[in-house]
C-alpha cells in the first residue's frame, strides 16, 4: 500500500511539473484555431522544394490536432508565410583519396506567422537555417545539389521534412 502512494504520489507531481515534449505543447493564443498555410515561395535553384517544404509544414502543423490547417491566407485566424531563400551544401565527410563523401545540405528560409485578428506579427525569422547532413554514396558521386536529388529522392523528402520539424517547433516554442 505504501508503495502504491508513492507511485501515484510521484505520477501527480511529473504530471504538475509542465512537462512536455518540446514542439508538441502551444502557448499561441487560444482565438487561433484555423491556420492558413500558402505555398511557400521558393527563391532557390532547387526544383519542387517549395512544394514539398509547404506540404511538410502543413503536415507538422497538421500533426497538432488542435488546428485546422489549410492552404489559404484568408479566413483564418492566423496565417505562415514562408520564402524559401537558398540551398546549399558544405563538404563535411571525406573519402581516403579526398572525394567528398558526406555533405551538409542548407536550406535558409525567412517566415512569418502572423495573428490576423489582432494583425501582429507572432513569430518571424527572416534568416531561418536548418541543415541536414547527407551521405553520397557511390551512384551520386559528387555533391551537386541537382544530381543528389535527381538520383535519391528521398533526400528532398527529408530535408523538407526536418526543415518543417524545425520551423513549427521555433513557432509553437518560442514566438
Amino acid at each position: 500500500m505504501k508503495r502504491i502512494l508513492h507511485v501515484a504520489a510521484l505520477a501527480f507531481l511529473i504530471s504538475g511539473c509542465g512537462y512536455a515534449l518540446a514542439g508538441r505543447t502551444s502557448s499561441l493564443p487560444v482565438h487561433i484555431k484555423r491556420i492558413g498555410i500558402p505555398a511557400f515561395e521558393n527563391q532557390s535553384s532547387t526544383s519542387e522544394l517549395d512544394r514539398l517544404v509547404t506540404e511538410a509544414v502543413r503536415a507538422e502543423f497538421g500533426s497538432h490536432r488542435q488546428y485546422q490547417i489549410v492552404p489559404e491566407a484568408t479566413g483564418v485566424d492566423a496565417v505562415l508565410k514562408g520564402t524559401i531563400k537558398t540551398v546549399r551544401t558544405n563538404n563535411v565527410g571525406f573519402t581516403n583519396v579526398q572525394q567528398a563523401s558526406r555533405v551538409q545540405i542548407e536550406v535558409l528560409v525567412g517566415a512569418e506567422f502572423k495573428d490576423l485578428r489582432d494583425n501582429k506579427v507572432l513569430w518571424s525569422n527572416q534568416s531561418f537555417r536548418n541543415s541536414t547532413d547527407y551521405d553520397l554514396t557511390s551512384s551520386t558521386g559528387t555533391n551537386d545539389l541537382a544530381s543528389i536529388f535527381t538520383q535519391d529522392r528521398n533526400a528532398l523528402l527529408r530535408i523538407s521534412t526536418d526543415l518543417a520539424k524545425s520551423l513549427v517547433t521555433q513557432i509553437l516554442d518560442n514566438f
